[in-house]
């Protein structure tokens, strides 16, 4: 168990997340969310899970294929299943009920083209998102990592465990190092070790970053953090706070897919940027920079490299291209007779 949650019941979690979230959604909706949940806690009890403080993603996968294959839950109820179940983690997340980013293990299943750009950020709404911070937040934390994350694709934990010392300007790249002894690593350890090249913009908000606003705080092991707040080397849970933070679109746009008076919306509060439906966290960022790399015909053994993550992978998880589009990238590679 993590020391830094608190003891929560599967069905004492339920009833808080409805009761939470009634004064914002229809009856019929919290009825639905409330049948979905039900399954969750009804497998939890059947599976001997009494504290969602032990939850895992192994769990949840185990629940995800048990609704699948023994309940026969179509696609389409599927992903209403999922959806419901990461926005109920989240809820947890922030109640110190489960590990934290514990709803980024979700992967909901695709039913058509649409909704798989559903869960990735879109080459335009970066753009949008990085504009607003360029001209309102420019070079500050949130600017910094968002661009850093949209550039290069890179997974939450490792931009948060770059030290200033991996950035080389000059060079225009990050040197991503596994670093278990000091407190952060890669996901696939000294394998996962790389240079990442960086955009001249990109570049340009790191140097004033680390000029301007860099709080110049270390670590508890005395490295310089990259990503730093006034205390010490940003974690990974505040990182996804900056995402949900500036994924919602009344931030970026002024406006609000949802039709809720964004004044009084109950996710206008930063520590409540989660509970907007259109909230995003560092996860679509990747899989849109992956996506936005291979539509733009950088050749697929470069993306691989690059945001370190196998063909098998992308092809499964993250190629979002559709098949005309594959086509006439590999038509540009074949001799014209």
């Amino acid at each position: 168990m993590t020391n830094d949650l608190e003891p929560l019941p599967p069905s004492t979690a339920k009833q808080m997340y409805l009761d939470e979230r009634r004064h914002e959604l229809t009856d019929a909706t919290i009825q639905s969310h409330g049948y979905r949940l039900k399954q969750f806690v009804l497998w939890c009890e059947d599976d001997g899970i009494d504290d969602l403080n032990d939850l895992s993603g192994r769990d949840i996968h185990r629940f995800r294929v048990k609704r699948r294959e023994d309940d026969g839950l179509a696609t389409a109820s599927m992903k209403g299943q999922l959806a419901t179940l990461r926005m109920f983690l989240r809820f947890c997340a922030s109640i110190d009920g489960v590990t934290p980013g514990l709803d980024e293990k979700i992967i909901l299943p695709t039913t058509t083209a649409e909704d798989a750009r559903d869960e990735l950020i879109t080459a335009e709404r970066a753009v949008e998102i990085l504009e607003h911070l360029d001209q309102y937040r420019y070079a500050t934390l949130e600017h910094a990592l968002l661009e850093v994350l949209w550039n290069t694709g890179l997974r939450v934990g490792a931009a948060t465990g770059l030290d200033i010392g991996d950035y080389d300007s000059h060079e225009r790249s990050l040197a991503l190092v596994h670093r278990p002894d000091t407190g952060t690593t890669l996901k696939n350890q000294s394998g996962g070790e790389r240079f990442v090249a960086l955009s001249k913009r990109v570049c340009g908000v790191l140097d004033d970053w680390i000029a301007v606003n860099h709080p110049g705080e270390t670590d508890e092991h005395g490295r310089a953090p990259l990503f730093a707040t006034s205390r010490s080397r940003l974690s990974k849970n505040r990182a996804r706070s900056i995402a949900y933070q500036y994924t919602r679109p009344c931030v970026y746009s002024d406006r609000c897919p949802h039709d809720r008076e964004i004044e009084v919306c109950d996710a206008r509060p930063t520590s409540q940027s989660f509970r907007c439906p259109s909230s995003l966290s560092p996860h679509p960022f990747r899989r849109g920079a992956i996506t936005y790399h291979l539509q733009e015909d950088t050749p697929e053994p470069v993306v691989r490299d690059r945001m370190d993550v196998s063909m098998d992978v992308i092809d499964r998880h993250y190629d979002q291209r559709s098949a005309q589009e594959k086509l006439r990238q590999r038509r540009q590679y074949l001799p014209d007779e």
